[in-house]
């Protein structure tokens, strides 16, 4: 089949052609917004990630596409509602990278807990003084998780390893985390109330959107931690200040923020020359710049997936994936046949 990839690493290019040696693949590297001017109409599968956005403008370059196979779990930089009436299927990677992604949110609460990169800093500056670098236990300690899938599950397993309590909340209850003997199912509020730290696991949709939020974010337990490895518009980026600046939330670490192309150079550009800007987009960057000066705030960059393992894992899926609908027997579908 005709299939165009839009890849990240020259490894990731070498796997695909190897394994998908009968098809015809023309690798652009980057990402879809990268090559504006690039049309295929002989193109039937498209193989992206998450940091390509397909919507109604790019399916005009590329007319005949019947599967677009995303290399994530997560699919909402994919338009499907408007895909319905183009009978087109997309693909994703459900369950690649669960204990990565958990064991990378364990890393960034334990970083928060004992102020690992502040005492780095001080090292590198050739202070070795303790002064400001009291942490806290994990052990005791109530960890709230919001969503139970496959990586939310692998959470509760670590944090039952660390000896603490832990309260979680899913629409579906995960029998598995049912049966870890420090684990029990709650309500979002009683969660929010009770947990000294929260960590984020859920899909981002309308329904999740800002789910940590002005209102709901002072219901907290006063000194909580957030940790948020899922994606960035769960949570409401002026609430998480507010809530540093009162003092309710005592740090953060967080692999995603809302709206991170924000922080690029090129877009800041942008909004100081645009002659009416929108305020909101303003207010999101000066409030993301604001976590990034916060002593008591870890910001990565989107990096909880990135493990040799888990991405060989996403290649292996995406390519069964490919082989799949070629036979009609397509699997991992979110959207589509």
């Amino acid at each position: 089949m005709n299939i165009v990839c839009f890849y990240e690493k020259e490894w990731e290019k070498e796997y695909l052609e190897k394994q998908l040696s009968t098809d015809k693949i023309t690798f652009l590297s980057g990402t879809v917004q990268d090559h504006p001017s690039v049309s295929d109409n002989n193109a039937e599968i498209l193989c992206v990630f998450v940091n390509s956005c397909i919507g109604k403008e790019e399916l005009k370059r590329f007319k005949n596409v019947k599967l677009i196979t995303t290399r994530s779990t997560g699919f909402c930089h994919i338009k499907t509602e408007e895909l319905k009436s183009k009978k087109i299927t997309v693909c994703n990677v459900p369950s690649y990278g669960q204990n990565t992604v958990a064991e990378y949110a364990f890393a960034l609460l334990l970083n928060v807990s004992r102020k690992i990169c502040l005492a780095y800093s001080k090292v590198k500056s050739d202070c070795f003084a303790r002064e400001d670098l009291q942490g806290f236990d994990l052990k005791g300690k109530t960890i709230g998780v919001i969503g139970t899938g496959a990586i939310g599950a692998y959470v509760c397993q670590i944090a039952e390893g660390f000896g603490m309590k832990i309260l979680a909340f899913d629409l579906k209850e995960n029998p598995d985390v049912k049966k870890i003997k420090n684990a029990k199912y709650t309500s979002f509020e009683q969660l929010l109330k009770n947990s000294d730290i929260i960590t984020l696991h859920a899909p981002h949709n309308k329904h999740t959107h800002h789910m940590i939020n002005k209102k709901n974010i002072k219901n907290l337990k006063k000194g909580a931690c957030l940790i948020n490895t899922a994606r960035g518009g769960l949570v409401q980026t002026e609430a998480l200040v507010q809530a540093l600046e009162d003092g309710i939330i005592l740090g953060a670490g967080l692999d995603v923020l809302e709206e991170e192309t924000s922080l690029e150079e090129k877009y800041e550009t942008q909004l100081i020359l645009e002659p009416n800007p929108d305020i909101k987009n303003i207010r999101i960057t000066l409030a993301n710049h604001y976590l990034i000066d916060h002593p008591n705030v870890i910001i990565t960059p989107h990096n909880a997936f990135n493990s040799r393992e888990a991405l060989e894992r996403i290649l292996e899926i995406t390519v069964n994936n490919i082989k799949g609908f070629k036979k009609g027997k397509t699997s991992n579908v979110v959207c589509g046949n």
